[in-house]
């Protein structure tokens, strides 16, 4: 299998439903439909929508239940890099080699851009219900977005990280950070995907561990590029974390032994994809693909 061209073929076909699910651009309010529609259009890997996908599939899922969570799924994750490009954040000019969302229209729009993509997201997820008000598996899912976004999940770590910046802070603490602030999104994206074909309890404690150890290892090569890539190949500034005075795997273990984490981070997940007894070859060449990427 070769993984870029499978996972170019599929990330066509979620752009196809992600932008079945954007607002049109009309009202008086037009100009944040137009402020949300372009951050999420903007690009990306869509890694979030797949997982959530290819979890379902490796389930035995086949209905298109799975389709307003993989739009929300990435209008969610789309909302937090606009609010962390914000002056008050990162104050980022060019993600994925565009302008960012507050650069193009201004600091107000960009966080109404931000708070808009977040409450349009659970709209969409919600539109599961009417898809098939018998799934009793809806409610789940619901619940789960919910929590893996907010305090519980991402909001909670995003929260830490912003109150570690300028001070020395410990690997536990680092550790919390990048299990909430990324994998808990990953996490939410695999869960639910799982819940709704019906998995198991005990898959989905399996499914979870896979998912919190990829959104680690994931973010530990973020911390890895950020020192060895170049903003051509990565589509936005480099060096970032030593600008803004953060902690990272790489400040902690070095270069190599950032490497060395995500390796067996890597392993580890890979190993308990492997025990169960439903198979998805192309999910598990993703998995070693995601934390291997160059940008």
């Amino acid at each position: 299998m070769e993984i870029r061209e499978e996972t170019a073929k599929r990330t066509e076909e979620i752009e196809k439903i992600i932008a079945s699910y954007l607002p049109k651009e009309e009202g008086f309010q037009a100009k944040i439909m137009e402020a949300m529609n372009y951050s999420i259009l903007a690009g990306g890997k869509r890694l979030r929508p797949m997982l959530a996908q290819e979890t379902y599939r490796l389930f035995g899922g086949k209905s298109k239940v799975i389709e307003p969570f993989m739009a929300a799924l990435e209008m969610i994750h789309t909302y937090s890099l606009v609010h962390d490009d914000l002056p008050a954040m990162d104050n980022d000019e060019y993600r994925r080699g565009k302008k960012t969302t507050h650069i193009v229209y201004g600091e107000a729009m960009g966080i109404l851009a931000g708070d808009a993509l977040l409450n349009y997201a659970f709209e969409t997820a919600a539109k599961a219900f009417d898809m098939e008000p018998e799934n009793r598996y809806i409610g789940k899912a619901f619940q789960i977005l919910s929590q893996k976004a907010g305090i519980y999940g991402m909001v909670g770590g995003q929260t830490v990280d912003v109150l570690s910046e300028g001070r020395k802070i410990t690997e536990e603490e680092l550790d919390f950070i990048y299990r909430l602030k990324t994998g808990a999104l990953i996490e939410a994206s695999m869960l639910i995907g799982a819940v709704l074909a019906g998995a198991t309890k005990n898959e989905q404690k399996i499914i979870e561990c896979v998912a919190g150890d990829i959104g680690l290892a994931f973010q530990i090569q973020d911390d890895i590029l950020d020192v060895t890539s170049t903003e051509e190949v990565l589509g936005k500034p480099i060096g970032s974390d030593e600008r803004n005075h953060k902690c990272t795997y790489v400040t902690f273990a070095g270069l190599e032994g950032a490497k060395e984490q995500v390796r067996q981070i890597t392993a580890r997940a890979v190993s308990q994809m492997d025990s169960l007894v439903v198979t998805n070859v192309f999910l598990n060449e993703l998995l070693r693909y995601l934390v291997s990427r160059e940008k």
